[in-house]
C-alpha cells in the first residue's frame, strides 16, 4: 500500500488572502442591501456579470480551461448562487443574515469534495467547522430568523449552488485565475437577463436601466471588478493549490466582516452575542487549519548476523601449504551435451 502524501498546508500569504477575499465579500452584503433598492435581482445579478466580462474577455485571450468547467461553474455560480441569493434578500432575508446563512457551504463544500473528489475530512477539520458553524448558529439567533421562509430556504439553496461551484473550480485547477474568472462571468448574463425578463418584466428592467445614478454604477463597479473579478479569482487561485475542504472554511470570516461594515455603514448594533459568534467563527478556521504531524516510522533493517566460532573458518596455521585453485573444467565441444554421471569406456569385442 502505498505511503499517505498529505495535501501542503496553506502557506502565510495565501492565509492573508483568503482573509481578504473574506472581507471583500462580508462589505459586498451590504453593497447588495443597498443596491437591491436600485435594481430588481436577477437584473441586478446579470448586469453585475456583464460588468465582469465586458471588455475584459476581450483582453485576458482564449480559455485555458475546458468549456465544460467554464459552462459548469458559471452557472452553478452566476445563475445558481447569486440569482438565488439576491433573490431571497429581495424577498426579505436581511443581509446580516443572509451573510451568516450563506457560510454552511463550507459544510457542503467539503461533503461535495469528499463524494466527487475523494478528499478525507481529519478529526481536527470537522472539530473546527463545528466550532465554526456553532458560531454561525449563535449569531442567526441574535440576529432573528423573522424573515419569510422562502427566502431563507432561497439562501440555503444559493450555499448549495457555491458548494458546487468550489468543487467545479478545483477540478477545473485553472492555471491563470483571472482568465478564468472573466470567461465564467460571460457564462450567466444570457440565462439571467432571459430570468429577469420571464419573473421581474420588461417594464420593471427597462424603468431601473432608466433610473441609473452614478450611486447604481459604483455599485456595480463593486460587485463586478472587486467581488466577483478579484474575489472569486483569488479564490480560484486557492482552490487550485489547496483542497477545497481547507479553503471552504476562510468563507466563514465573511459574517465577522459583513456584521463590522453593516455596523460602521448602516449604524447596527453588534451585540455581545455576536462578538461571542465571531470569536467561535475564527477560532473554527483557526482549527479547521491546523495540522496534526503524524511521526514517521522508518523500517528497521535487520543486520547480518555475526558468523559464530563453530562457523568460523579457521585459520591456517604458519607453514602449512596452501593448495591451489581448482583448474576450471574443461569447454565441451560444441554439439555435446553434460551428463550427470561420469561416462565409463565402453569395450568392443574382439572380431
Amino acid at each position: 500500500m502505498p505511503p499517505h502524501t498529505p495535501m501542503p498546508s496553506l502557506r502565510p500569504a495565501h492565509i492573508a488572502l483568503a482573509v481578504v477575499v473574506a472581507a471583500v465579500w462580508g462589505v459586498n452584503f451590504v453593497v447588495i442591501e443597498v443596491g437591491l433598492s436600485h435594481f430588481p435581482p436577477l437584473l441586478f445579478s446579470a448586469l453585475r456579470f456583464l460588468a465582469a466580462a465586458l471588455p475584459a474577455v476581450f483582453f485576458v485571450g482564449r480559455p485555458k480551461v475546458a468549456w465544460k468547467w467554464i459552462i459548469g461553474v458559471g452557472l452553478a455560480l452566476g445563475v445558481g448562487k447569486f440569482g438565488l441569493l439576491f433573490v431571497g434578500m429581495d424577498q426579505g432575508m436581511p443581509a446580516g443574515l443572509s451573510s451568516l446563512v450563506l457560510q454552511v457551504q463550507a459544510v457542503f463544500t467539503a461533503l461535495i469534495a469528499l463524494a466527487a473528489l475523494g478528499e478525507g475530512l481529519t478529526r481536527t477539520k470537522i472539530l473546527g467547522m463545528g466550532v465554526s458553524l456553532a458560531g454561525i448558529g449563535v449569531a442567526a439567533y441574535d440576529e432573528g430568523a423573522g424573515g419569510p421562509v422562502l427566502a431563507f430556504a432561497l439562501v440555503v439553496a444559493a450555499a448549495v449552488c457555491w458548494g458546487i461551484s468550489n468543487v467545479l473550480t478545483r477540478r477545473a485547477a485553472a492555471p491563470d485565475p483571472l482568465n478564468f474568472m472573466v470567461w465564467v462571468s460571460a457564462v450567466p448574463v444570457l440565462p439571467l437577463l432571459a430570468l429577469s425578463l420571464l419573473f421581474e418584466g420588461w417594464d420593471r428592467d427597462a424603468a431601473a436601466l432608466a433610473a441609473l445614478d452614478w450611486a447604481g454604477v459604483g455599485i456595480i463597479l463593486y460587485v463586478a471588478w472587486i467581488v466577483t473579478v478579484f474575489g472569486f479569482g483569488a479564490w480560484g487561485f486557492l482552490l487550485a493549490r489547496h483542497p477545497a475542504s481547507s479553503v471552504a472554511p476562510f468563507t466563514l470570516l465573511v459574517p465577522v466582516f459583513g456584521m463590522t461594515s453593516a455596523a460602521l455603514l448602516l449604524d447596527e448594533q453588534v451585540s455581545v452575542l455576536r462578538w461571542v459568534a465571531g470569536a467561535l467563527l475564527v477560532g473554527g478556521v483557526a482549527l479547521a487549519q491546523f495540522r496534526t504531524t503524524r511521526r514517521k516510522t522508518v523500517p528497521t533493517v535487520p543486520e547480518p548476523p555475526t558468523p559464530s566460532a563453530a562457523t568460523r573458518p579457521m585459520p591456517a596455521a604458519p607453514g602449512t601449504p596452501v593448495p591451489p585453485p581448482a583448474a576450471p573444467a574443461a569447454p565441451q565441444p560444441a554439439g555435446t551435451t553434460a551428463s550427470r554421471t561420469p561416462s565409463t569406456p565402453t569395450h568392443h569385442p574382439p572380431r
